[in-house]
């Protein structure tokens, strides 16, 4: 009996080394899945929409079966002959932000939604799910994947967009590839793009972790022209044709910049190896916006430029929440009963799962805001006020990059989850 446990343990640990080898499971190319997410407030929906071949896969080669955060929503991928896991990631999307808007409550729409995974050898199962706000599965589905099917759209073998390297630590099996896009950048004003683009790149190696891991990132500027100079306002009735078609007004917040094109992102984007998206408006108006997996979208021309397109890819990149607070309503996103998946808010429900081992032995909780310079970024404790509500939800110090521009650093918090994400995504 005792050896045939042994027996049967030894097996379990093969399985899930083997799990975990990419060449036995994935070709080196790209899977890209095209989804509509559809619904209201009430009920919400997916759809396939188009699979897609790109020449070569730029994601990680290890940790295939674990997620790199909760996020709200989940992909995974299992070899249909065995059931067996072979690939998951997670992500959110702006139809989740959406269904919980007003607008939700009286109308149905429909969102673009793109996602990238490795290109499996052998047909395979894919489910992608969508959470809600109590991170339960509001909505599935379960699609098959024939890697030989004739109907899987072959992208990025030609016309690629013309691209110049930033930054080329290594290839892009050992770097993380992060793609900076142009928005709103005519032919004419490319060389404006990459001046743009190279000020966002020095932005975000100006910042811990991502200096000191710099050698563990590729950047590459993607000059994706527009007919029209600029974006579009419409609090303003100004409309341009651009890119990926993005906008000011996205949920009727002035400030509030993203596209719903989200598969003109990722064709402009063919044949080049990425991951990770920045992309730049050509406006001076103050505004932008970060969805995690997603994109960070953000302005080029306004003088928080810097900051804020950090900040964003803080979000996109980092899976961080907003630390700042505006109303003492509770915020529909973040319900007191749940803790938030991200890493750099709380609601005390699960405190132990984030931050409390980096809180100093007789920290009060919850923790009086600091007033001394030297403490402002750095003095971890729980701080009331985040996640866009006064009440209730906390952050890890009193100012952090992800709560006003004028921070000059992440908090330690926001460093340390940001840290771990990189090492996830590198680490063999």
């Amino acid at each position: 009996m005792k050896k045939t446990l042994i027996i049967m343990l030894c097996s379990l640990m093969n399985l899930g080394a083997y799990a975990q080898n990419f060449d036995d499971f994935f070709e080196d190319k790209t899977l890209r899945v095209d989804y509509i997410f559809t619904g209201d407030a009430n009920k919400q929906e997916v759809y396939l929409d188009e699979l897609s071949s790109l020449p070569q896969w730029a994601g990680r080669k290890h940790h295939l079966s674990e997620l790199p955060l909760g996020g709200n929503g989940e992909i995974t991928m299992k070899d249909k002959a065995t059931g067996e896991v072979i690939y998951r990631t997670s992500f959110s999307s702006l139809f989740q932000e959406w269904v919980s808007e007003e607008e939700a409550t009286r109308v149905r729409k429909g969102f673009e939604n793109t996602f990238l995974l490795p290109y499996p050898k052998k047909d395979a199962m894919v489910t992608i799910d969508l959470k809600n706000v109590y991170h339960k599965v509001s909505a599935s589905l379960t699609h098959e994947i024939r890697p030989t099917d004739i109907l899987i759209h072959q992208r990025g073998t030609e016309r690629i967009t013309p691209h110049r390297y930033l930054l080329q630590s290594g290839n892009q099996e050992d770097c993380i590839d992060v793609a900076i896009m142009a928005e709103g950048y005519t032919e004419q004003e490319m060389d404006l793009f990459y001046k743009d683009a190279q000020t966002a790149c020095d932005a975000l190696f100006e910042h811990e972790p991502f200096k000191k891991l710099k050698n563990k990132f590729n950047i590459v500027a993607v000059a994706s022209p527009s007919q029209d100079s600029g974006v579009s306002i419409p609090g303003k009735g100004e409309w341009k044709s651009t890119a990926v078609g993005s906008h000011f007004n996205t949920f009727y917040s002035d400030r509030y910049l993203t596209t719903s094109r989200v598969k003109s992102i990722h064709n402009w984007l063919a044949g080049i190896p990425y991951e990770h998206i920045i992309i730049l408006a050509n406006t001076d108006t103050y505004g932008g916006g970060g969805i995690y997996n997603s994109y960070t979208l953000t302005t080029a021309h306004h003088p928080m430029f810097k900051p804020v397109v950090v900040h964003e890819f803080g979000h996109s990149f980092g899976g961080l929440a907003d630390e700042y607070a505006y109303s003492a309503a509770p915020s529909p996103q973040y319900p007191y009963e749940i803790e938030p998946w991200e890493q750099n808010i709380t609601t005390m429900v699960d405190f132990g799962s984030k931050w409390k081992d980096m809180v100093s032995e007789g920290t009060p909780i919850p923790t009086p805001v600091e007033t001394k310079e030297a403490d402002l970024y750095t003095k971890v404790g729980a701080y009331e006020g985040a996640g866009y509500t006064q009440k209730g939800i906390y952050r890890p110090t009193t100012e952090c990059r992800m709560k006003i521009n004028e921070a000059p650093v992440f908090c330690p918090v926001c460093q340390r989850a940001i840290e771990r994400l990189i090492n996830f995504y590198t680490d063999k």
